[in-house]
């Protein structure tokens, strides 16, 4: 640790050196630069460094490695688990870098470490393009991506690092490193997977696909009809088309023009059918829905960036979720998943979630670091709440589906969807002889180490 001295004349410098702001406690703005999408993380940086270009990153980065101090990296913020954020370190705050620059002939997009996924949609729609993304519109493209990346269109499109095709990454020692197919190829694979390990992420450049049209299905039920939704929605999904994704949710009725007044404040049980094409088209598929008895339903073409906000969930709330990914679908595991929403804790904004995977999923390169690929389907516990007194039985609940669903669990996981649960979940989202592989490359880029606040790959040691 530098002196007292030295870590004051080092931060005024990096004041005057950074074309960012710089913030460190006491100052105007320190609070809210520290706040992140969990509240239930409260964590006190010793600096944070707003970046706005890559230069600024290469000066945070060297200022912390000179007082020795660790890194944090921010992009959307969105880690359950307050990974953008630490005690006593420097976080490298790159939201001030949200450029998303489309070419559309050759269908790819730039966009900046600090842009979100409402950038990347609102930039390719013009052009009639779209490449799978988050569920909302607030994440962080940086880490979404690089932890693997699932979202609506992933059943037709693929996972989001299956359309990954250039990160510019400063690393550990604030050099500037490009990694793609040709370049640092080793790099280029871990990065499919891996996450924030190796280096901060400053661009990230993804294949589009054209999107020429976009609907969905929302329909809503009384939960006592879950296990019927549960079953039809399985048959809509497996003996569909590719471009059918979504899934079922059990959530409390928020107060929405679309929620019949009494499910307002109630459990209820909502099936989305969310589809690459034409209302048309999805009307065909998701008929023997819309056969069964509903209380309430949107059936409509959509732009894919304006559906892409409908799931934000509103700032300040508390957070913890889990997730685990299944061997299958068979009646027993639906009849236990639809019993889990029995004890869901309503009136919090908690959210109970099957998601289907398949198609262009399971379809996609087997090489990258998503050991979860092969899952057809996912339940993912969704704790959401605004009262402290609630942080108990919220948590015990998302505990309490995964153990539920568990005998049923392929053993993988998606890192993104998880917060910190320890080495062996870190190495089931990765898989274990990949975790060995990304050792090396950690070491390499990373051997100190220096990038630790993420699902972290420790550096393999030299033999």
């Amino acid at each position: 640790m530098a002196s007292l001295s030295k870590a004051g004349a080092a931060l005024t410098a990096l004041r005057e050196d950074l074309v960012g702001d710089v913030f460190a406690p006491g100052d105007a703005g320190y609070d809210e630069a520290r706040t992140v999408f969990n509240a239930m993380i409260d964590r006190r940086p010793a600096v944070i460094a707003q970046c706005v270009n890559e230069e600024d990153v290469v000066r945070a980065v060297r200022f912390a490695r000179d007082l020795d101090l660790p890194i944090a990296v921010r992009g959307g913020g969105h880690s359950v688990a307050g990974m953008a954020l630490n005690d006593g370190g420097v976080v490298v705050d790159l939201r001030h870098m949200r450029a998303a620059t489309v070419d559309p002939a050759a269908r790819t997009v730039r966009v900046a470490g600090g842009a979100t996924m409402s950038e990347l949609d609102r930039a390719s729609a013009p052009h009639g393009l779209a490449t799978t993304g988050g569920r909302a519109s607030t994440t962080g493209v940086g880490g979404y991506v690089l932890g693997g990346g699932t979202g609506w269109l992933d059943r037709s499109l693929g996972l989001a690092v299956d359309n990954l095709l250039d990160v510019e990454l400063v690393t550990a020692d604030g050099t500037r490193v490009r990694a793609n197919a040709d370049e640092n190829p080793e790099l280029f694979w871990a990065l499919h997977g891996g996450g924030g390990n190796f280096g901060i992420a400053t661009s990230i450049t993804l294949k589009l696909h054209p999107l020429p049209a976009f609907s969905i299905a929302l329909l809503l039920y009384q939960p006592e009809y879950g296990r019927e939704v549960v079953r039809i929605y399985r048959e809509v999904i497996e003996s569909g088309p590719a471009e059918a994704s979504g899934g079922v949710l059990y959530v409390t009725g928020p107060p929405e023009e679309f929620v019949p007044p009494h499910l307002v404040g109630k459990l209820m049980c909502g099936a989305l059918v969310a589809y690459a094409g034409a209302e048309e088209d999805l009307r065909k598929t998701a008929e023997p829905l819309l056969a069964l008895p509903h209380e309430g339903e949107i059936v409509s073409a959509i732009p894919y960036a304006d559906f892409q906000t409908m799931f934000d969930d509103p700032p300040g709330m508390r957070n913890h979720w889990s997730a685990e990914y299944l061997t299958g679908l068979p009646d027993e595991l639906a009849d236990v998943f639809c019993t889990c929403a029995d004890s869901l804790p309503v009136q919090t904004g908690t959210q109970h979630v099957l998601f289907p995977q398949g198609g262009a999923i399971a379809a996609g390169p087997h090489a990258y670091p998503v050991p979860y690929r092969d899952a057809p389907w996912a339940v993912h516990p969704f704790g959401l709440w605004e009262d402290p007194a609630d942080d108990e039985r919220c948590v015990q609940w998302v505990h309490g589906v995964r153990d539920a669903v568990r005998p049923w669990s392929t053993g993988a996981t998606y890192l993104n969807f998880i917060g910190d649960e320890g080495e062996e979940r870190v190495v089931a989202g990765l898989g274990a002889e990949n975790t060995a592989r990304l050792g090396a490359v950690k070491r390499q880029y990373d051997p100190d180490n220096v990038f630790r606040f993420n699902h972290n790959i420790k550096p393999a040691r030299a033999r």
